[in-house]
């Protein structure tokens, strides 16, 4: 069984409280282990990541969204250092999505979304994402009921339209417990080197911990067709997290199929040139 299917968050069997934060499906072994499995998988994904950019260097046009989402501390910018930062990063495109400015708020929900969706040839990185209008927007009761019922078939057929242009997408859920999170807040105000980071509007979204996680299962359960899956990821040991999105990532560029493109040049005549042309 692949990671993918270990991991794929199947619509109305999603039960978070049941899933341990700290477990690591598909992976034996320990921190040190997983730090050589890590290695293990990145060669062959920065490979993977380079033929799908010479790809849509050379005409073709599909790409690959990676949706990042989960509750404060889950590790979406550890992920980005640990995991993206391993392929070149001219073939990605990072957007992180806070709240809306005013120009954003004047139009859909998508607008913003739509604007920063990756090009031919790259790998699209949403630190948060369009589930934002679903999740804080739900919890907080930022909108009427019927204007956020109405988003998750919007984000459907959005997302079916990705697919259908040829952008695979694929969506992960970092999975904390609370006690996950509150010690990683901990953590934060023991390191000075980390105070840049606090927000005491976290702790205010403490509160509504059962909230998100109702949120977050009702996207799984109504969001959450094959052409765009939800994955959970338990990421209560972070060295687990990052061999675990590591690996849904390489499965999914490995599933696209990319090969070197193929430009059809005279290698003997070139070779030949670039030996007897000398320079000026």
């Amino acid at each position: 069984m692949t990671l993918s299917e270990l991991l794929r968050a199947r619509p109305g069997a999603v039960d978070l409280a049941a899933i341990d934060s700290r477990s690591t499906p598909g992976f034996v072994g320990d921190k040190a282990a997983s730090e050589a499995a890590l290695d293990e998988v990145a060669r062959p994904l920065a490979n993977l990541q380079e033929r799908l950019f010479a790809e849509g260097f050379s005409g073709g046009s599909r790409s690959l969204l990676l949706v990042l989402q989960g509750m404060d501390t889950s590790g979406k910018g550890g992920v980005l250092r640990g995991v993206v930062g391993r392929v070149d990063p001219q073939g990605v495109r990072i957007s992180s999505f806070k709240r809306p400015t005013e120009e954003e708020l004047a139009h859909d929900f998508l607008w913003r979304i739509r604007k920063r969706l990756p090009d031919a040839g790259l790998i699209g990185v949403f630190d948060r994402s369009h589930y934002e209008d679903v999740l804080i927007v739900r919890v907080h009761d930022m909108v009427p009921k019927e204007a956020w019922e109405r988003r998750y078939d919007a984000i459907n057929a959005f997302e079916a339209d990705l697919a259908a242009a040829g952008t695979t997408v694929l969506k992960v859920f970092l999975h904390i417990s609370a006690d996950d999170q509150e010690e990683r807040l901990e953590a934060r105000l023991d390191d000075p080197a980390k105070h840049w980071k606090w927000d005491s509007a976290d702790l205010d979204e403490r509160r509504y911990w059962s909230a998100y996680q109702e949120a977050y299962t009702a996207a799984f359960d109504l969001c959450n067709p094959d052409t765009a899956p939800w994955y959970v990821v338990p990421a209560g040991r972070k060295w687990y997290r990052n061999w675990a999105v590591a690996t849904l990532l390489h499965e999914a560029l490995a599933a696209m199929g990319s090969a070197w493109p193929d430009p059809k040049l005279d290698v003997a005549a070139l070779r030949e040139r670039l030996q007897n042309e000398k320079p000026g």
